[in-house]
């Protein structure tokens, strides 16, 4: 769970408190959730309940004992303990934390986020003779399989060259009965633009990238090797996590996602700002972020809803995040590789798989070189 992820759980309890008729207080639009301090334990802490005590016209440490069962009835947090004038103090688990995240990652490899196995459903994708309605629902049908569901696609039209350039897929091709309507019809490409041109993987990415009621940009922008063009990106930031493992292995260390030691001065916090020597479980400057929100629900979101162009920016998003963190992993000048290198590059391998897993799913190739 994200700092992020865990505030919008904060309001979550928040709100739960509200609508129970235990608190009468306007829910927040943000709640501050950071490492604890002094006389803190857990992994964040937040001081919500000292924000909420005068709107409830109650003491903070009474707001934070009714908000304290809210929190623990929430997915990933084991413990929340209250400390000083209402702190609460909130100990996550940790195979729902960064690192769990991270080594997940690493053991499934370019198929996490994918279903265990079927999960029983049959879905039926129909779509009219339109090369984007067909490039579409060839890759909604490729997220779909990975969540499980049995899926067949059908067109009312394919051309050959459509299979052959683009490598889409049907099982069938013709019109439909009337109890199959289409059910896969984004807004199509102008008549001017020729994704063909663009080669397999440029010409799927212009019409699976805008969402299905923009009309997609098919021309060369999406040749050019610059930071404009977002497939660009999403494959540099794969071609740099995939550089880092190789260079890594020449200097003799591979990846571990371990947490690294914390040294160093504390700095403000929810609970108030001290100095010396941080305790143990504060992330230090060296350990890598937790990896942004994980595929599970993204794919699953896009399969839901035959929606490629979701995980497409979410590949964009996750490329964006990385590409500054990339040049950190390996050591520079004489540095020889510590834990923080391993924990850097388990986490640029664990990118490396996300955007290579989320690539093959959009039938597009993620080079190991670029």
């Amino acid at each position: 769970m994200t700092p992020v992820e865990l505030s919008r759980t904060v309001l979550h309890a928040v709100r739960r408190a509200v609508d129970a008729g235990e608190l009468s207080v306007a829910v927040p639009t943000r709640a501050v959730v950071a490492p604890p301090g002094p006389g803190g334990c857990g992994d964040y802490a937040t001081s919500i309940a000292l924000q909420l005590a005068r709107p409830a016209g109650q003491p903070p440490l009474k707001v934070a004992e009714v908000l304290r069962p809210h929190l623990l009835g929430a997915d990933g947090i084991t413990d929340v303990v209250l400390t000083g004038p209402g702190f609460l103090n909130i100990s996550l688990d940790r195979a729902a934390s960064g690192v769990g995240l991270v080594g997940e990652i690493l053991r499934r490899g370019e198929r996490y986020g994918y279903a265990d196995g079927p999960d029983g459903r049959v879905v039926q994708l129909h779509c009219p003779h339109d090369l984007r309605a067909v490039v579409v629902a060839d890759a909604a049908a490729r997220l779909l399989r990975s969540q499980g569901a049995l899926v067949r696609v059908t067109a009312e039209g394919v051309e050959p060259a459509w299979t052959s350039v683009l490598g889409v897929a049907v099982d069938a091709v013709g019109r439909a009965p009337a109890e199959l309507p289409v059910n896969v019809r984004p807004v199509p490409a102008p008549e001017s633009a020729d994704p063909m041109s663009l080669g397999r993987d440029a010409g799927r990415w212009a019409l699976l990238h805008p969402a299905p009621h923009d009309r997609p940009r098919a021309d060369d922008q999406h040749l050019v090797q610059r930071e404009s063009n977002p497939l660009f990106r999403v494959r540099y930031a794969h071609a740099r996590a995939r550089a880092a493992t190789r260079n890594a292995a020449d200097l003799g260390f591979t990846a571990d996602p371990d947490p690294v030691p914390a040294t160093g001065s504390a700095t403000g916090t929810p609970n108030g700002t001290a100095t010396g020597t941080a305790p143990p479980r504060r992330r230090s400057s060296a350990t890598p972020r937790r990896p942004r929100r994980p595929p599970p629900r993204v794919l699953a979101a896009a399969a839901d809803h035959r929606a490629p162009d979701r995980l497409a920016r979410h590949l964009v998003t996750v490329a964006d995040a990385a590409l500054p963190f990339l040049p950190t992993v390996l050591p520079r000048g004489g540095e020889k590789p510590s834990a923080a290198h391993r924990a850097r590059l388990a986490l640029a391998e664990a990118v490396g798989a996300v955007l290579a897993g989320g690539l093959d799913l959009l039938g597009i190739d993620a080079p190991d070189h670029l």
